[in-house]
């Protein structure tokens, strides 16, 4: 049975470890200048069960921006070998607490596979619990995917760009305020700073705690709205390249907003486009 929040506690994920119905996901991805290696961290210690998602290797690989949602086709590919498919609850984590696993989220939501949630505080929290972890990379059964791309969920830079004009749904802006105010150089060549005209800044690290956790629901509550957004109403996320934005969509989902998407091009389709208005 998929628990009513989209986040789950360790706690949670040790008592349904063996359900037949629940599949675990390691969705860990790390920027480059973190210094660390995802998939040999997880061949060296998982959650049981857990099988590696690779954010990149379930990218489209013809769009010429880092980590675009796969075609269709492909994602459903890769799900059947991964064992991950229809009738399962998936059960989402990464290496940093909160970070890509709400990416990973995302993606499968994206693709209509609304029976997924995240491990809250992530790998982090389940070894500092002491909960059972295995180096063994497991040996899935394929399973059936059936993709539903959910439309609802994705923007286009179309979309978002006549969105300037019409303001029919907020933008949130998940990277750092120094990025957001072009104070500080983009990570990516060619891409220049400043923000999507309009558009609020909430940085993702304001969204977790200290230790990996998703803050309260009062907390994201009034962090929102101290930033102009109101969760009630249409909201499209943003960062660079798509990974942080999911975890402002996690945060507004948690507090039950039923209008919200993602640009999945992010900064690095609009920064890199001589044809989309900034402000710095």
């Amino acid at each position: 049975m998929k628990p009513a929040s989209p986040i789950v506690s360790t706690e949670w994920l040790a008592k349904h470890l063996e359900a037949p119905d629940i599949r675990i996901a390691d969705a860990s991805w790390y920027l480059s200048q973190a210094g660390r290696n995802a998939k040999a961290e997880y061949e060296s210690a998982h959650i049981p069960g857990a099988v590696f998602f690779d954010i990149d290797d379930l990218s489209d690989e013809n769009s010429v921006y880092p980590h675009m949602l796969a075609p269709a086709p492909k994602f459903a590919s890769r799900m059947r070998r991964l064992g991950l498919g229809d009738g399962n609850l998936i059960v989402v984590y990464d290496g940093a607490g909160i970070y890509s696993s709400a990416r990973a989220w995302w993606m499968l939501r994206a693709m209509g596979h609304d029976d997924v949630v995240v491990l809250d505080g992530g790998f982090p929290k389940w070894k500092a619990e002491h909960r059972p972890i295995e180096d063994m990379a497991p040996a899935p059964y394929p399973r059936h995917f059936t993709p539903r791309p959910n439309n609802a969920l994705l923007r286009s830079f179309d979309q978002v760009k006549a969105n300037i004009a019409t303001k029919t749904e907020q933008v949130v802006d998940a990277r750092g305020a120094q990025r957001f105010a072009a104070k500080e150089p983009e990570p990516r060549p060619g891409v220049r700073g400043g923000h999507i005209p309009g558009s609020a800044n909430v940085p993702y690290t304001e969204f977790t705690q200290p230790d990996g956790t998703l803050k309260s629901k009062a907390a994201l509550d009034e962090l929102f709205a101290a930033r102009g957004v109101d969760p009630a109403k249409p909201v499209v996320t943003t960062c660079g390249s798509g990974v942080t934005a999911s975890i402002a969509l996690l945060a507004l989902s948690v507090l039950g907003a039923k209008d919200a998407s993602l640009y999945d091009g992010s900064w690095s389709e609009w920064g890199s486009r001589a044809d989309a208005p900034i402000e710095t």
